[in-house]
């Protein structure tokens, strides 16, 4: 008798078959799949290497064990004086671009004459450079030269010139530049909330008697819960990511009172002799990284697990 031939098992065709009738999606795929690889991957797999290193790219890599850590935690004040600014940076910029992207959002969900206009030019600055938008910021905060004193003296609110990016000063106006660059984006997410609120509520709430400010607490707030701890958690994690308008304004002076974290994380890549050393410390740079990653971690964790809370509230 002749030997029977052996067939590939069943789920071997099968997913042979498959992956030739899916041949394509994986394909369209791929480029993606490398990418994230080579940008996200690779790159958290060398902080976590390096971080036990000091490594400054022109000596070999020395292994240290747990020296940056100890070094970030018992001798580095600067780099927990970035962190409070981040904090203070960011809270902030939550409680000035929140309300006024709500309002803004309220007052278009009206749908006036020009509202999409209005809507357009409000959008416009987050579809702009972070850099170039600062570079203007930069131009007209100039406390010589800048449009912005030269308004306030015609209009005899100061008499003199005011240094918007002196140390007092510094933290303000770089909030204000992120703030005015963020309000856009939240401003679509709360005007697509309302939209979707049913009208029908309101006008049953008008029938009973309610008043706007009735309307807005026991009607609109609730509705937009899920939206609002989404645009929250959203603004929270951008907020603790924003470094490149400070870069431009101020590079984290005068005197690190702007240098906030990743930018501090940023310097130990790429120095200025500013604010860190002349030569750079990637073995270090790769430690405050994950130190860094950890805090927002831990931040947005809890912020998490407080707007538990809402859903039972509302």
């Amino acid at each position: 008798m002749e030997a029977r031939r052996k067939r590939p098992a069943p789920g071997i065709r099968q997913w042979a078959q498959g992956f030739r009738g899916k041949g394509q999606i994986y394909a369209m795929l791929l480029p993606n799949i490398i990418m994230f690889s080579l940008l996200s991957i690779y790159p958290i797999i060398w902080v976590l290497k390096y971080m036990f290193y000091q490594y400054d790219k022109i000596h070999d890599p020395i292994f240290i064990g747990l020296d940056n850590f100890v070094r970030a935690f018992t001798r580095d004040p600067a780099f927990w004086q970035s962190v409070f600014n981040t904090l203070v940076y960011v809270g902030g910029k939550l409680i000035i671009t929140l309300p006024i992207s709500f309002l803004i959002a309220v007052i278009l969900d009206k749908k006036f004459r020009g509202s999409r206009l209005v809507q357009s030019l409000v959008f416009m600055p987050t579809i702009m450079s972070a850099a170039v938008m600062s570079l203007i910021f930069y131009l007209i905060l100039n406390p010589y030269s800048g449009s912005l004193n030269q308004i306030l003296q015609t209009l005899k609110i100061v008499k003199a010139p005011v240094n918007w990016l002196s140390y007092q000063n510094a933290m303000f106006s770089v909030i204000v530049v992120g703030a005015w660059g963020a309000i856009g984006n939240y401003m679509v997410y709360f005007l697509a909330g309302l939209q979707a609120v049913p009208g029908e509520i309101y006008e049953s709430a008008s029938l009973d008697g309610i008043n706007s400010w009735q309307k807005m607490w026991y009607i609109t707030l609730p509705m937009l819960s899920p939206v609002l701890k989404t645009v929250i958690m959203l603004a929270l994690i951008n907020s603790f990511q924003d470094m490149q308008s400070i870069m431009v304004l101020t590079e984290g002076g005068p005197n690190n009172a702007t240098n906030v974290m990743f930018l501090y994380v940023y310097r130990m890549f790429f120095p200025i002799s500013a604010t860190t050393d002349s030569a750079s410390q990637f073995g270090y740079g790769a430690a405050l990284s994950v130190i860094s990653s950890a805090i927002v971690g831990v931040i947005t964790l809890l912020y998490l697990r407080t707007t538990r809370k809402m859903d039972d509230i509302y």
